[in-house]
């Protein structure tokens, strides 16, 4: 596992404890909200517990203008503009939330402090469930991975191996081979699996071979992937790894809501990123779609523009003209 991260600075000192907006999660979609919805003079306070979900990754890669930019680096380039409007930031952990009425979501952080907001926004992104397998956190985020789109292109030509069983394997397997021809699946003593036929048939067309031994060493030096030990005495040379086992919800502030929420915990969003709880909005990794920090930075936009538009009184907005018939 990745050692504990360092904890933010910022005390738990709010100069006031009611806001406009409360957003939950400091990561790309969260401080990409808050921006915005300082820029639109609302009052905000963001939380965040400091342990993001990429704290150990080497680079955030597509991210425009910024290549291989670090984690760390990017929130603290967010949180700097954050203050520079105006934005309250607290570094804690919220433990419970609820919703007195639809204008008022009650949140307490640690130390039973209450803050308010009028609206709520969760940018509490996922956690990664690891495979147990000693060695493997002196790799990740270095040659170890959980995301195709954004570290494939790091595995060109390179030999690769995927850690995972089942459907999310085979996929990220094929996923990976846009970039390299040499793949192999490990289980890690898990069964494979392969349930339909679909899955076999792509597999053997790419040559992409399925062993289920479990492992027991990742072998390293400098971040750098070298080999995978095998229970049975094999040994894998490889310079590449992905992981695809599972993800769950960073806290369970959308179940304490009654969020809808889908077979994996993604909290169900519309196309204005409202829950199903009135005046309650989710953006970035915990609803569905493409895990890409540069995809959740537009998700905190879109959504602190219809947060935004939620806040507006009625005699500032033109009512919606009918659509007109074509005949």
């Amino acid at each position: 596992m990745p050692d504990a991260v360092p904890t933010l600075p910022t005390p738990l000192d709010p100069i006031t404890t009611e806001f406009d907006v409360a957003i939950v999660g400091g990561g790309p979609a969260g401080l990409s909200a808050a921006i915005w919805l300082a820029r639109y003079l609302r009052s905000v306070v963001l939380i965040d517990a400091g342990d993001p979900r990429n704290w150990e990754t080497r680079g955030v890669n597509g991210f425009l203008g910024h290549p291989k930019i670090r984690p760390p680096e990017l929130r603290k380039l967010g949180r700097d503009e954050c203050r520079a409007h105006g934005v309250t930031l607290i570094d804690a952990v919220v433990e419970r939330v609820h919703k007195e009425h639809d204008d008022r979501f009650v949140l307490t952080v640690e130390g039973e402090v209450e803050l308010v907001g009028r609206r709520l926004l969760l940018a509490i992104g996922l956690k990664d469930v690891w495979p147990r397998i000693e060695g493997l956190r002196h790799v990740y985020g270095s040659t170890a991975h959980v995301c195709p789109d954004c570290d494939g292109f790091e595995t060109r030509d390179k030999k690769t191996a995927v850690i995972g069983k089942g459907r999310k394997a085979v996929g990220m397997a094929l996923s990976l081979a846009n970039w390299t021809s040499n793949l192999i699946i490990c289980t890690n003593g898990e069964p494979a699996e392969l349930d339909e036929a679909e899955y076999c048939e792509k597999l053997d067309a790419l040559n992409i071979p399925v062993l289920t031994d479990r492992l027991t060493w990742v072998e390293s030096s400098d971040g750098q992937v070298h080999a995978l030990r095998l229970e049975n005495g094999l040994e894998l040379d490889v310079e590449e790894i992905f992981f695809a086992i599972g993800q769950r919800p960073a806290d369970d502030l959308g179940a304490q809501l009654g969020c809808d929420r889908d077979d994996d915990g993604h909290v169900l969003v519309d196309d204005h990123y409202h829950t199903s709880v009135y005046n309650a909005f989710a953006a970035g990794d915990i609803v569905p779609g493409p895990q890409l920090a540069i995809a959740a930075a537009s998700d905190g936009a879109m959504a602190a523009l219809s947060i935004h538009k939620s806040l507006t009184p009625k005699e500032r907005k033109l009512e919606k003209q009918p659509t007109a018939m074509v005949g």
